[in-house]
């Protein structure tokens, strides 16, 4: 039989009952000390650090430059460089919910795009059938959109939000829908 310091058994001796307690109310004291420590520090409250204006640049979800809600139901926000110009570019897109889409077009470059929110459907080719040719792509995946290959996106029963890097210029070309 075995014993131990909490529970009486086989290894107990007459002083050992008495050195178990006492260990008691050592650690109960301990902790006590501790928790009246811990609440008798002064209070400081949390405080933003502040950054380098030149270093970063951070645009909270209230400060996104969103534009009008287009004739197909999308919109965008231009986050960095132009995307009708030369050069890089970064875009959010919202897709508004109620089955709206673009049409089969091509972009001259690759563009690459993450699914931030919601469910997006893409499909491909010029023949334009959302019910039956789109592909549902959820949030938090990767697609890329392989320059002057004809491609057509949107969204169905919910808003969904993109984020579409590039090089620009970024000028769609619309195809013949069959």
């Amino acid at each position: 039989m075995s014993g131990s310091l909490d529970t009486p058994g086989s290894l107990d001796t007459p002083g050992s009952i008495g050195r178990r307690h006492s260990r008691r109310r050592v650690a109960s004291i301990a902790g006590f000390a501790a928790a009246a420590l811990v609440s008798a520090l002064p209070f400081v409250p949390a405080r933003a650090a502040e950054l380098n204006p030149a270093a970063i640049t951070i645009k909270l979800p209230d400060q996104i430059p969103w534009g009008p809600v287009n004739a197909l139901g999308g919109q965008q926000a231009v986050l960095a460089g132009d995307p009708s110009k030369e050069g890089f570019y970064a875009v959010m897109v919202k897709w508004t919910k109620g089955n709206h889409f673009s049409r089969p077009h091509f972009h001259p470059h690759d563009r690459f795009v993450t699914v931030l929110s919601g469910t997006w459907w893409v499909g491909t080719g010029n023949h334009f059938d959302p019910d039956h040719d789109s592909v549902a792509v959820p949030a938090g995946s990767f697609v890329v959109h392989t320059g002057k290959e004809v491609h057509w996106d949107g969204g169905k029963d919910e808003d969904v939000v993109l984020l579409i890097v590039g090089q620009g210029p970024e000028t769609p070309t619309s195809v013949e829908m069959k």
